[in-house]
């Protein structure tokens, strides 16, 4: 009964982290929406909002620290081979299938955050291409990363306690 308490609190914890970093990517998106734009084409021209530049990494961090919890806490549910594969049971093949859709999401929306973050960092207006809501997009994608990463740890713990 403790271990399924325990197993609960992770998710929760995972959770908290995930829903928490997506709201503070969001809230990014839109402190550097009320910045003044001009757009001639598709080169905008706009002043860094530092604000946004703070919620954006604190969401990366958030993000980076949801998915350490989950690899470091789920084990590992690595299938080196493809007899191994064959063999593994229904609970190991998602697990590892789970953890490679994990990675890709922190990379996915670890990009996007910091690629929206980082322009609001410097201290002058800068002018480039038109960008879309990369911080939004990135909040939306650690809100993905959650549900995912939840499923993964709860099938690696399954994994963990059936019979070799």
């Amino acid at each position: 009964m403790a271990r399924i308490g325990a197993a609960v609190l992770v998710c929760a914890v995972i959770l908290a982290l995930d829903v928490t970093a997506g709201i503070l990517g969001i809230q990014a998106q839109a402190a550097q929406n009320k910045t003044e734009k001009v757009t001639v084409l598709f080169v905008q021209c706009e002043r860094p909002v530092y604000r946004a530049y703070q919620l954006g990494l604190a969401a990366a961090v958030l993000l980076v620290a949801a998915h350490a919890v989950a690899n470091f806490l789920g084990g590992c549910a690595c299938i080196c081979s493809q007899m191994e594969f064959i063999r593994a049971s229904i609970n190991r093949k998602l697990a590892a299938t789970l953890i490679l859709l994990s990675w890709i999401a922190l990379v996915a929306g670890f990009s996007l955050l910091l690629a929206g973050a980082m322009p609001n960092s410097k201290s002058k207006t800068s002018c480039g291409l038109v960008h879309g809501h990369t911080l939004a997009l990135g909040g939306i994608i650690c809100f993905v990363h959650g549900g995912i990463t939840v499923a993964y740890y709860v099938t690696a713990h399954a994994a963990a306690r059936e019979l070799p």
